[in-house]
């Protein structure tokens, strides 16, 4: 399934955590599969981690805190033009298909 929602898009949290409602970042990973997608700075996970030693290298022991991803339905992609979050529509121009805001009719892809 093809989403709308691409990397490096800057997109606004819209439901879910309390703490994440409201929040803007930008898209780091899109995972098509599950429909989920990791936002830099959004959702945010703590995980203990032990001192371990592969391939020569040593991975420092403590709390590591990290993007979890979250669902695509959750967020909306915030237009360049006007700066609000919005839908998006598909504009299709001959043989080529380019993203429109639902607000202002402006061009995402340019």
């Amino acid at each position: 399934m093809s989403t709308k929602i691409r990397k490096g898009d800057t997109v606004e949290v819209v439901s879910g955590r309390t703490e994440d409602k409201g929040k803007r970042g930008e898209v780091i990973k899109v995972d098509t599969d599950s429909s989920r997608v990791v936002i830099q700075g959004v959702n945010l996970r703590s995980k203990h981690q032990r001192q371990v030693q592969a391939k020569g290298r040593t991975v420092s022991p403590g709390m590591v805190r990290f993007e979890s991803s979250i669902h695509i339905s959750n967020v909306m992609l915030v237009c360049p033009k006007c700066g609000k979050p919005s839908r998006l529509g598909v504009q299709i121009e001959g043989e080529k298909k380019s993203r429109v805001c639902k607000k202002c009719n402006a061009l995402i892809d340019e």
